[in-house]
């Protein structure tokens, strides 16, 4: 959870219901300019010449003395001075936004040094093109120059998700939140690491911890996060589970909308949902009404 919100999709990932995001970084700011916890994707880079379309870049430009003016009698011309050029940081972030993963790459190895903020983003621009073993080894140097970056921490984590690793993936999510137990992203990685794993109740703990700190962090798409788990079960159970985090974060459209998925996937019925006390609430809602009686009707 952006594209770090970007969404990130890899095979054999836990998937989640919202990307859900594709995005697995967040090269965020200062440490991550934007992407993952990898929080959001890296922002743009403003264009360094600053220099207007009619002037060329890198040239300085003069003023002119006014209009009916003697220019003997006008002050000196005055020079702008030209913006330093850009970073390999800067292009590096610049070649991510606009989905140039290889020369983003090649630009951040240029820096001097390289930070742990920059192997991260090399990181997160290898895991977008799905080059596990080299985003493994930018995350694995991030953390050894910085070891508790829990950004870097929740990327490596969605890795191993990816290859199916949920304990390794959970150590390190658990690991994140004592160092960032704010951050709603985590938490939502974790509760579908959890969902795999068949741990649904304590799954649906971390969703709404996640909720809590961010009602809408289903929606957006900033970080690197896990996609729906592969299996129909475990999809509608995310959802099931999902709907009654919603409900519980005041959030009625969320929980009708993630019913109607579990629904769809076979995981409950109708006559469950109604009678489920977590729905109390929401029960004389007319989404849910209608949500009941199209599937009574069937």
């Amino acid at each position: 959870m952006s594209k770090f919100d970007a969404a990130y999709g890899l095979p054999g990932l836990i998937f989640f219901a919202a990307l859900l995001a594709v995005s697995p970084v967040s090269a965020a700011t200062q440490q991550n300019p934007a992407p993952p916890s990898a929080d959001k994707p890296p922002a743009p880079v403003p264009d360094a010449s600053q220099a207007s379309p009619a002037q060329p870049s890198g040239q300085p430009a003069a003023t002119s003395p006014p209009a009916g003016s003697d220019a003997s009698d006008s002050p000196p011309l005055r020079y702008l001075t030209t913006a330093p050029p850009p970073t390999p940081e800067q292009i590096g972030d610049s070649m991510y936004v606009r989905q140039r993963y290889q020369a983003a790459i090649a630009a951040y190895s240029k820096a001097d040094p390289i930070t742990p903020a920059i192997w991260n983003k090399m990181g997160i621009a290898y895991q977008m093109m799905f080059a596990v073993k080299d985003a493994i080894r930018c995350y694995n140097t991030s953390l050894k120059l910085d070891p508790r970056n829990s950004q870097v921490m929740n990327n490596l984590a969605t890795i191993y998700d990816s290859q199916k690793q949920f304990g390794q993936a959970e150590k390190l999510y658990r690991k994140a939140l004592k160092m960032d137990p704010k951050s709603a992203l985590i938490h939502r990685n974790l509760g579908s690491n959890l969902m795999a794993q068949h741990k649904y109740k304590k799954g649906a703990e971390s969703y709404r911890a996640a909720l809590a700190i961010d009602p809408q962090v289903f929606n957006t798409h900033t970080g690197a996060s896990v996609q729906n788990p592969a299996s129909a079960q475990d999809r509608g159970a995310l959802h099931y589970y999902m709907a009654k985090g919603c409900v519980n974060a005041g959030n009625p459209e969320c929980a009708i909308q993630n019913l109607r998925l579990a629904l769809n996937e076979g995981f409950t019925n109708a006559r469950k949902i109604a009678t489920d006390e977590s729905f109390a609430s929401i029960r004389e809602l007319p989404g849910f009404q209608q949500l009941i009686a199209s599937q009574t009707a069937q």
